[in-house]
């Protein structure tokens, strides 16, 4: 074997097409590992609580780090995510210090003040992506686990799993979105415009990524390959493979990396370039809301917010005219009693999609 053999494929869903096998290698993973295990001192002490699938790419992380160091991986019961407090006796009983999860799990927490009846007693680092954490929720856990480490990891299957980080070092109020940090160690990142430039500081472009965390491509699909894994547009001399990953992101004054949303997102409406998941943070930032998702309709030029809470539409329409300009106004809020989530744990998008597009 060699390091450029293949690991793994990892599918994605396929909700906008073919399934795509993102092709990993031994080379990748060991890339990858070695920067999360140096830079999150796991060790053979280190007990993770599992609860990512092992079909989605986070799985990737805790699972080989407890290969490569012989910590422990307790694989958490996905039933217990629907009854917290056998949630917290579990973790308890298995000692887990270190946890990385999809913000929807962590959500689960702090919706229900889970922590106000039981904690968990070992926890030391709770690490989190996948998707946006909502401040308001992460404030939750900050609070009742003030000593731990929390770090917002980003990145899509093709770089492995991850490519930058951020961990959190200052407060942030309720509607202020987390940075997504700087590159991983070994990994590079650009921010390109439209024009194939680099974007100067607090200008938007779309987030390319090269360096041995990056797959090969997609098994058996050149096509595909050659959209997503192009030639540097910054380094024209030699061959040099970066993964263009569709994530809309500039840098803030403090050069943190910060994710406005994917390129898909973005939307025209009403003559402006709108990011649907900027009303998402303003949404989630109200009061009495548990989580939200925009969709928009393109036909009729209509934004949807769609939303699980205890506040009624009028409130949060009236919360949201204070915090966003009115031509990002939403032409329909929706409540839903629960939010739907795909088998990774994330909001379910497709499906809302599909279901309230005409409302």
């Amino acid at each position: 074997m060699t390091s450029t053999d293949l690991l793994y494929c990892l599918f994605t869903s396929g909700s906008t097409g073919v399934p795509k096998g993102t092709a990993v290698t031994h080379g990748n993973v060991l890339s990858y590992t070695d920067w999360f295990i140096n830079t999150f001192d796991i060790t053979s002490e280190t007990i993770f609580g599992s609860q990512t699938p092992f079909y989605f790419s986070m799985s990737v992380t805790d699972l080989f780090s407890t290969l490569r160091t012989g910590a422990q991986l307790a694989i958490i019961p996905k039933k217990f995510f629907a009854f917290p407090i056998k949630l917290v006796q579990y973790m308890n009983e298995k000692k887990v210090n270190t946890i990385y999860w999809v913000p929807s799990a962590l959500c689960i927490a702090a919706n229900m003040d889970l922590f106000k009846y039981a904690k968990p007693e070992h926890l030391s680092q709770i690490l989190f992506a996948g998707e946006v954490m909502p401040t308001k929720q992460l404030n939750y856990w900050i609070k009742y686990f003030p000593d731990c480490r929390f770090a917002n990891l980003f990145g899509p299957t093709e770089t492995t799993d991850i490519c930058t980080y951020y961990v959190v070092n200052r407060s942030f109020g309720d509607g202020q979105p987390l940075p997504i940090g700087t590159a991983c160690d070994n990994c590079r990142i650009s921010v390109i415009g439209e024009d194939g430039r680099e974007c100067e500081p607090g200008q938007e472009g779309e987030l390319y990524v090269g360096g041995p965390f990056v797959a090969s491509g997609y098994y058996d699909n050149p096509e595909k390959t050659a959209e997503a894994f192009v030639q540097d547009p910054l380094s024209t001399a030699y061959p040099e493979i970066v993964y263009r990953t569709g994530d809309i992101v500039k840098y803030n004054e403090l050069g943190e990396l910060i994710y406005c949303g994917r390129k898909d997102f973005q939307i025209k409406h009403m003559g402006y370039r709108i990011e649907l998941g900027e009303i998402e943070n303003a949404a989630c930032a109200e009061e009495g809301v548990l989580s939200c998702a925009c969709i928009y309709n393109g036909e009729t030029d209509r934004i949807i917010l769609i939303y699980e809470g205890k506040t009624d539409e009028d409130t949060l329409f009236a919360g949201l005219k204070a915090r966003v300009p009115e031509y990002m106004l939403p032409a329909k809020l929706v409540k839903l009693s629960t939010m739907p989530h795909n088998s990774n744990g994330k909001i379910d998008r497709a499906m809302l999609k599909n279901n309230y597009k005409d409302q």
